[in-house]
């Protein structure tokens, strides 16, 4: 009980000085915890007298008083209150570190790894979708494919008996001139007619299309590896495909299978895949669900796999890296030659080890020796581990195996000076079924709003066309009525949108951070800002943090440690505060987490690192929450951004404001709501 009042007070006078860091947080989710977990354990206590029990309850309902204040004073602190709220590995921690203080064992379940090994991991429940079974049945004669002598063991002879693993991995200590294979010269590719392929992009292509399968495509984020892996799959005929991608990404590879590959069918599987097209030619699925998908995975009769963000795989005793390498063991052992792509932006040379798991996913190695074409093409260079010229020649057989890696600078003239790239995440937790429903609700009054408008100017006669100028001034209504404000609205909805887009969108940031170095991290909201930092605290990022309640000095202090020092990964922005004046020119990468309501503000947020002395392409990664009105607004503003580019030209349309947009939201969520109640219009017979 102490320890309880003791960090409780600390909670309370920490926000009472506006210091809610990521640890204060922290501290309030873990006090909470503990705390409903000792009035459990008080309550059930046989041992306590009733005056000693109620004594106990009181003292309790101290600390709950002083933890309610305190959220009241800053209310983001609710949500880690709610019961599905995620207990970081921080949190487990100081769980721990005050039980120990209170002189109290931690449970067992307490001190579990984050991440358990598969040999220690319990069986998991197996499932397969309906779909799928009606594909296997329509085809229940899969044969394998043996056509193909790639995965023919080779035995070694110069070599026998040496070790090369090992050797392998330290040719790379070396360096070297390159860490790419030799690729083809530019050749036609086919592409969807409204889409361009960049030349560094055509050239990987042609080497599937040439034959090559299986590729480390370890580009910089930002040159297109998803178009790249897609369009492989198409010139090699990699049908069925399946793609294993983090959580985050999932959606925006079907939108990109969709565009890059239009005639074939992509399908997502989300969680038991009970919604899945079984019959699909691209099957993304990531890697949290994957333990309950392996068995029918593995016998679907996939051609080609595809594995994004590969160094998730990079602890080969984790079930995810597993569960990927038991499929493509699978895929490789009934397909004689299938494409494999492991897709990664992390550098080479960097902790070369980490790649083991992802040289034996590609087939090139087991857990002990070099395999196929690797062991040929080590035998052929005539040297052992003992001679001087091994390495460097060692290190050639392993690129030519099949490593692509180029940065930004290399391909400096395929791409854009400046480009923005949307990454659609799915909301399908308890947040993302609030926010749909707050937007129901909010269509809802809209339409009642233009039935009830509607009545009154025309009274009883039936009107079969949507009525635009009306629709307009409803929308106008819902802006101006203040009544509204308290109900939900399209300002609280893009506020819940972005809080609920701050894990996705700092789990991309972190991975850009470890595949490309420093990155900003543009937010709208205190909230979205805080998340963020806390799950960066939890991985343990380091991150300046710059916003509208710093000092000069303070502010400048943050700016000077993401540009000088070379350990501070992250600078998280407020979009207000950051958004103009600064050089953050440090980093090349951007994630916009929220939305602006108008281009001219994302814009001058990407100008703090797309300005002069940036010798780099600049990408700005703009976090979309599909199927809400997140999509909708995003398209608005870019509608927006090219009239104002057109203004700007000499054109007589006027500039738009944040206020357009907000309206343009709200006309196009009621045109579509009616448009959908509207009968289905009779043909009329030529003639009548």
């Amino acid at each position: 009980m102490p320890v309880l009042a003791r960090v409780s007070r600390e909670v309370e006078g920490a926000v009472q000085r506006a210091r809610v860091k990521p640890s204060v947080r922290t501290k309030f989710q873990v006090t909470a915890l503990l705390m409903r977990e000792e009035r459990a354990r008080v309550k059930a206590d046989p041992d306590l007298t009733e005056a000693g029990r109620d004594e106990q309850l009181k003292r309790l309902d101290g600390i709950a008083t002083i933890l309610a204040k305190t959220a009241a004073r800053d209310t983001s602190l609710l949500g880690l209150l709610d019961e599905h709220a995620v207990v970081s590995d921080a949190a487990r921690s100081l769980k721990r570190e005050l039980l120990e203080d209170a002189g109290v064992e931690a449970p067992a379940e307490e001190i579990e790894p984050s991440e358990p090994e598969l040999a220690s991991a319990p069986a998991q429940r197996q499932v397969v979708p309906q779909s799928v079974v009606s594909r296997q049945l329509a085809n229940p004669f899969l044969a394998p494919d043996f056509s193909s002598a790639q995965n023919r063991r080779v035995q070694p002879r110069r070599l026998a008996g040496w070790e090369l693993l090992g050797p392998l991995f330290k040719s790379f200590e070396y360096g070297g001139a390159s860490s790419c294979m030799e690729l083809p010269e530019q050749s036609p590719v086919r592409a969807p007619s409204d889409l361009e392929l960049m030349p560094h992009q055509a050239r990987m292509v042609a080497a599937a299309a040439g034959g090559h399968r299986t590729f480390l495509l370890a580009d910089e984020p930002g040159l297109g590896k998803t178009a790249q892996a897609l369009l492989a799959a198409q010139a090699a005929n990699a049908y069925p495909l399946l793609v294993v991608v983090p959580n985050v990404v999932k959606t925006n590879w079907a939108r990109e299978a969709a565009l890059w590959t239009p005639n074939r069918r992509a399908t997502v599987v989300h969680g038991d895949g009970d919604t899945i097209d079984g019959f699909a030619d691209v099957v993304v699925v990531n890697y949290e669900v994957l333990d309950r998908h392996i068995g029918w995975l593995g016998d679907l009769g996939f051609r080609g796999m595809v594995v994004d963000e590969a160094h998730y795989i990079k602890n080969k005793k984790s079930q995810r890296s597993q569960h990927v390498l038991e499929i493509s063991e699978r895929i490789r052992s009934r397909t004689g030659n299938p494409l494999l792509m492991a897709l990664t932006g992390t550098p080479l040379i960097n902790d070369i080890e980490d790649f083991k798991a992802i040289w034996q996913f590609l087939g090139w190695i087991d857990d002990k020796k070099p395999l196929g074409e690797l062991m040929e093409a080590l035998e052929e260079t005539g040297l052992t581990p003992a001679d001087r010229g091994f390495y460097p020649a060692a290190r050639t057989s392993v690129i030519e195996r099949g490593i692509v890696r180029r940065r930004k600078v290399d391909v400096a003239a395929d791409i854009p000076a400046r480009r923005v790239a949307d990454l659609p995440v799915e909301l399908d937790d308890r947040a993302g079924r609030s926010i749909r429903a707050a937007e129901h609700e909010l269509t809802r009054r809209l339409v009642s709003r233009y039935e009830s408008a509607l009545e009154a100017r025309h009274g009883d006669t039936v009107v079969e066309e949507i009525d635009r100028d009306l629709v307009r001034q409803v929308a106008r209504w819902e802006l101006a009525d203040k009544a509204a404000k308290s109900d939900e609205n399209v300002f609280s909805m893009m506020r819940r949108i972005g809080e609920a887009k701050a894990g996705p969108a700092a789990d991309y940031a972190a991975q850009l951070a470890r595949n490309v170095g420093k990155v900003v991290f543009f937010a709208k909201h205190v909230d979205v800002m805080d998340a963020a930092e806390a799950i960066f605290a939890e991985r343990g990022i380091r991150f300046a943090s710059i916003r509208g309640d710093q000092t000069a000095s303070a502010r400048q202090k943050h700016i000077d440690a993401f540009t000088n020092d070379p350990d501070v990964a992250i600078a998280v922005c407020s979009l207000t505060a950051a958004g103009v004046g600064l050089n953050l020119q440090a980093a090349s990468d951007m994630v916009l987490a929220e939305l602006s309501w108008t281009d001219a503000e994302q814009t001058q947020a990407i100008d703090r690192i797309h300005r002069i002395g940036q010798e780099e392409p600049v990408t700005a990664w703009r976090i979309i929450a599909a199927q809400t009105i997140d999509t909708r607004i995003a398209e608005l503003i870019d509608s927006k951004a090219g009239l104002a580019a057109r203004a700007l030209d000499g054109s007589d349309e006027e500039m738009s404001s944040s206020t357009d947009v907000q309206l343009d939201a709200l006309v196009a969520l009621l045109t579509d709501a009616l448009a959908e109640s509207l009968p289905t219009p009779r043909l009329t017979p030529v003639g009548d």
